[in-house]
């Protein structure tokens, strides 16, 4: 029996010194009513989302979490000063403390979603800081290495790159008929070793294993640590089939090798999704010469990768100036299915800020193509949300204590050690913005733009200032537009840049039968149905008003395409996430057109048409008359959350 006996990085605490905001300023902030965005929405998808179970087994409330964070990135901060013996001010830092949490309760600013979910919690002091970050890419040479490596990033939640360098050589199928046992650990580490050690049966002639799953957990257990429910073994069995039947279509070659990294990365991406792990997104960087990984997501072609393919946005790499020259044959895949993506390597190697120059190592991206990396690279977000900053000043305000959590988090090292060469080396980060589009149509983009400019030169000098007191290296990059899902929702203004698809919708929320989330909802009158595609499941509904901001279907490409250039010179030093929605009617013919003018200006993109095919039933948005939304909102209940927790003070 194999059975490896790794001592694992959780086994002593990683952060040992703890800060405390003082309870007097905490009985303070439950005094406060925090003000979430479209009404009730943006209150049921934080509890629905973010909001954990105490240790006295009561409910978060959003001041309960507001403090687990400040007391985790606080924490973070003193464990790294008085480890390296730099003078800690504990009255300076409790007085910060409290002017940064005040600023995250009116959600000036907010950490990224796995921030809310996870700082502050025993996971992160016992692991290292992982899970905290966004973004993570890695370069597949080592086949093994990296599909362990992917496998392990997105257990912890984090979003994956990753290229298709891997070159094939010296690859056989083993000999299966004397397999050896490994009995797989219930833990994320055990399910880990099992894709790596079946992956090098084939690469490194290792020995072939038989899998012993006994050990893991039934479906619907508790997963203590970092939280939700387990899925049992089953989807760890399919992802072992998945693996194994690829290497062996490679080895007979019956697949490329293009194929096969993709079809490995992509089952090891789907079994995560059914591990029941809060996010599993991956983004594939390919040649726009190869043709078959241009061909990945044909499901005519490939009909067998249907099952898998989803799971990865597709995106091809520009790597020297004649590539431009081929931007019409990704204009004509774009008009078909609206893939693959493009990130101009060129750019991000030379510039920050467009224009700007300043060498960058990163050959990858993340999956929503905000942030490039090197290989085993990490990054961790933050965003800001000017609608709620009551002026300019308190915009920079919040630009400055975005930039302290991040610089903050990026102190933190991981369990991984390559990982962590590259975080101590590059320490990038990326402040973010969203409802840029809503400041574009209220202020014009002269204010736009002016402010973007002193918001950069601020968030650097911040950086700057944290990294020299911190000693270590100021960060190579530091800002970013992400897309932006549910933490715009909470706050209520339009994600990243992208403008809303309608000014009056119907935003509609999945919810768990058995979630005490949906006995309060049912309970306080909101509408719902039972879902039409998962069982055991409600979907409830509410109106939401995006306000003034134009829709998207008024805004034409080209704007769209000038907003994303005047963001990667004035604001964005790594990317900014955008996807281009075009009229394929009015505009598919002007695709070739606006890559050529635009690609050379940025560093990443992607498009999209709108679609006219009609909906279908219980979408997540779906558009409604000025009329329909008043007349829903007039029937909403008010939901009394209080009852979702027996803990209201601090005790």
């Amino acid at each position: 029996m194999h059975q490896k006996n790794k001592k694992t990085a959780h086994s002593q605490k990683v952060i040992k010194e703890r800060f405390t905001l003082e309870k007097t300023f905490c009985k303070r902030l439950f005094d406060k009513k925090a003000k979430f965005g479209f009404g009730g929405f943006g209150e049921a998808v934080y509890y629905r989302t973010y909001s954990r179970i105490k240790s006295d087994g009561s409910q978060e409330h959003w001041a309960d979490t507001v403090i687990r964070v400040i007391n985790g990135v606080m924490s973070v901060r003193k464990d790294h000063y008085l480890s390296n013996a730099l003078f800690w001010d504990e009255v300076k830092w409790q007085k910060y403390a409290q002017k940064l949490a005040l600023s995250i309760f009116n959600m000036k600013w907010l950490p990224p979603g796995r921030g809310l979910w996870i700082m502050g919690t025993e996971y992160i002091y016992e692991r290292g800081g992982a899970a905290l970050n966004n973004c993570g890419a890695v370069d597949t040479t080592n086949l093994s290495l990296a599909a362990e490596w992917t496998m392990d990033m997105l257990m912890c939640g984090v979003g994956v790159g990753f290229n298709t360098a891997w070159q094939g050589k010296n690859v056989s199928i083993p000999d299966k008929n004397a397999p050896s046992t490994y009995t797989i650990p219930d833990s994320r580490e055990g399910w880990v070793e099992s894709v790596k050690l079946l992956i090098e049966s084939y690469t490194k002639k290792a020995p072939w294993f038989s899998f012993d799953y006994s050990l893991i957990r039934p479906e619907g257990s508790p997963i203590r640590g970092f939280g939700g429910t387990a899925s049992g073994p089953a989807p760890l069995k399919v992802l072992h089939q998945r693996i194994e039947n690829s290497l062996d279509n490679y080895c007979q070659d019956k697949i490329d090798k293009t194929r096969c990294v993709a079809d490995v990365m992509n089952a090891i991406g789907v079994c995560v999704v059914a591990g029941n792990v809060r996010r599993s997104a991956e983004i594939a960087l390919g040649s726009i010469d190869d043709i078959s990984f241009l061909e990945l997501k044909d499901y005519r072609k490939n009909p067998e990768r249907a099952d898998i393919g989803w799971v990865s946005n597709n995106t091809v790499v520009l790597t020297k100036t004649e590539d431009l020259e081929k931007l019409s044959v990704i204009a004509a895949h774009i008009r078909e299915n609206g893939e693959p993506g493009i990130m101009n390597q060129m750019n991000v190697q030379k510039y920050a800020r467009y224009g700007e120059e300043s060498k960058d190592c990163a050959s990858l991206a993340n999956p929503c193509s905000e942030i490039a990396l090197e290989s085993f690279e990490l990054c961790n977000l933050s965003e800001v949300f000017p609608s709620r900053c009551v002026n300019e000043d308190d915009f920079y305000q919040a630009l400055e204590y975005a930039t302290f959590y991040a610089s903050t988090v990026s102190l933190l090292m991981t369990h991984r050690p390559e990982t962590n060469a590259v975080i101590s080396r590059n320490r990038r980060i990326g402040v973010s913005i969203s409802g840029i589009a809503d400041m574009l149509d209220r202020d014009g983009i002269a204010d736009l733009t002016s402010r973007l400019k002193k918001g950069y030169n601020l968030v650097r000098s911040v950086n700057q200032a944290l990294a020299e007191e911190a000693g270590i290296p100021v960060s190579i990059r530091v800002t970013t537009v992400k897309p932006s899902g549910t933490i715009s929702q909470l706050v209520g203004c339009s994600s990243g840049m992208h403008f809303p698809t309608f000014q009056y919708a119907i935003r509609r929320i999945r919810v768990a039968n058995t979630s005490p989330i949906c006995h309060i909802l049912n309970e306080a009158g909101v509408p719902y149905e039972e879902d039409h595609y998962s069982t055991n499941t409600t979907v409830f509904e509410f109106p939401v008003d995006h306000g003034k901001t134009r829709n998207a279907t008024l805004v034409s490409a080209w704007e769209q395409f000038s907003i994303l250039a005047m963001l990667q010179r004035e604001w964005s030093d790594n990317m900014v996430s955008c996807t281009i929605y075009f009229d394929p009617n009015r505009e598919g013919d002007q695709i070739d057109d606006m890559l050529r003018e635009f690609v050379p200006l940025i560093k990443s993109v992607s498009m999209l048409p709108h679609s006219y095919k009609g909906s279908y039933k219980q979408m997540p948005y779906e558009g409604i008359t000025k009329e329909q939304y008043e007349a829903r909102l007039e029937k909403m209940p008010s939901i009394d959350w209080n009852t979702f927790s027996n803990s209201k003070t601090i005790k």
